[in-house]
């Protein structure tokens, strides 16, 4: 019996395989593989990875948190008084008390009525989505969107209209041109891949004017722009007119995990219908310890951010001074190549001078835009910033165009 299992599962995977060999083949033709590196080290500015130590500019840990004493030791803390999973998802048995209090304060954090949280920021943003619009409605979505949000416009089953990159008059005319029963609007406040900020102002009066809600992620934003860190929005003092602000645990914050910052009602409303909420098993309690401590950390501190941002200006003026196009708006740079072969190539004498920065390939970027994309934190030094900039002039690239 076990051995015609065994012949039936063979052969059941054999044409799979077949299929996964013919396609990892055209993959690794084209430069587009992509493999499994795994650290020997916690995350931080340095890093063990392959036998090598590296300065690290792949990691989103904008402030440096993930390996902070004092949001491990939350993490700790709570993982001996709740233990480790949760068991269920929340709407079962795995709500705890530690998930409403993170709730409550990230709700202040972000000045909104309720935040509810989500296992990560893809599943926040592909949960919402079909809650909010459906069939007969619309979406609008810029065309550099993260992923997250281009799966959640295809999984609400609405009319979905791409808009070109920050361009709020095209979007103006797709608001006035799409007839629709509900429009919203999404967008990434800071772009992921290129670190330019949306123009916001000037789609929260877009939508205004033609009676659309506006949804944003912040997920490169959060802790890393406005006064208090709490992204974009806050920054140009518009909290009050985004209906809903996605922020994640995962990057500046130094955990696992999202949230929305919305009003109760739009949170309620997620509580029944957001699919991956429902059927996904909750965060465990420690990870949201570790997050309350994270808000704590960047609201009380600012010092981390003094620090993130000097280390922002010192490598967008270090980029200039090599000719390429760096403005200091986030904490991501790139530094575009064009074809994937190029980029690999750039990573791996990078790599050769201590410099870790994975190359960036399509799909995640446009064809023909392959790039080394730099990411900034409070953790890197000054000496390690200055180690990125001169082993990427010994590398000798040059921003796409610009040849």
């Amino acid at each position: 019996m076990s051995d015609v299992k065994q012949e039936g599962v063979g052969a059941s995977s054999a044409p799979a395989s077949g299929w996964a060999r013919e396609e990892l083949a055209s993959l690794q033709a084209r430069g587009l593989r992509r493999y499994l590196e795994p650290l020997d080290s916690p995350q931080g500015p340095v890093v063990r990875v392959g036998g090598e130590t590296l300065v690290n500019f792949s990691s989103n840990d904008y402030l440096g948190l993930a390996a902070s004493a004092s949001v491990r030791a939350a993490a700790i803390a709570a993982v001996e008084r709740y233990g480790l999973g949760t068991g269920a998802s929340r709407l079962v048995v795995g709500d705890t008390a530690v998930h409403h209090r993170l709730e409550a304060r990230l709700a202040a954090f972000e000045r909104a009525e309720a935040v509810l949280l989500f296992n990560s920021g893809y599943a926040a943003n592909t949960g919402i989505l079909p809650v909010l619009v459906g069939p007969g409605d619309a979406v609008f979505s810029d065309a550099l969107n993260h992923a997250s949000l281009v799966d959640g416009c295809r999984l609400s089953r609405a009319r979905v209209v791409v808009f070109p990159h920050a361009d709020v008059e095209a979007l103006t005319k797709a608001l006035e041109e799409t007839p629709a029963r509900r429009k919203l609007v999404v967008t990434d406040t800071v772009f992921s891949m290129d670190g330019d900020v949306a123009p916001l102002r000037e789609i929260v009066a877009a939508c205004r004017a033609h009676g659309a809600a506006l949804m944003v992620d912040e997920a490169h934003a959060t802790g890393v722009l406005g006064a208090r860190g709490a992204g974009l929005c806050e920054e140009l003092g518009l909290e009050d007119q985004v209906d809903l602000r996605m922020g994640t645990l995962s990057k500046a914050l130094g955990g696992q995990g999202a949230y929305v910052a919305t009003s109760r009602v739009v949170a309620d409303l997620l509580i029944s219908r957001a699919r991956p909420f429902i059927y996904s098993t909750a965060l465990p309690a420690a990870m949201c310890a570790a997050a309350e401590a994270a808000v704590e950390a960047v609201e009380k501190d600012p010092a981390l951010r003094e620090r993130l941002w000097r280390n922002i200006r010192r490598f967008s003026d270090g980029l200039r001074s090599m000719g390429l196009r760096a403005e200091p708006r986030s904490a991501v740079f790139p530094v575009v190549l064009g074809g994937p072969e190029r980029a690999l190539e750039a990573a791996r004498k990078l790599r050769e001078a201590g410099v870790l920065v994975k190359a960036i390939r399509p799909p995640t970027v446009p064809e023909g835009t392959s790039r080394l994309r730099f990411c900034l934190s409070a953790a890197h030094t000054l000496g390690h910033v200055d180690l990125a900039l001169e082993s990427l002039r010994g590398v000798g690239v040059h921003q796409r165009g610009e040849e």
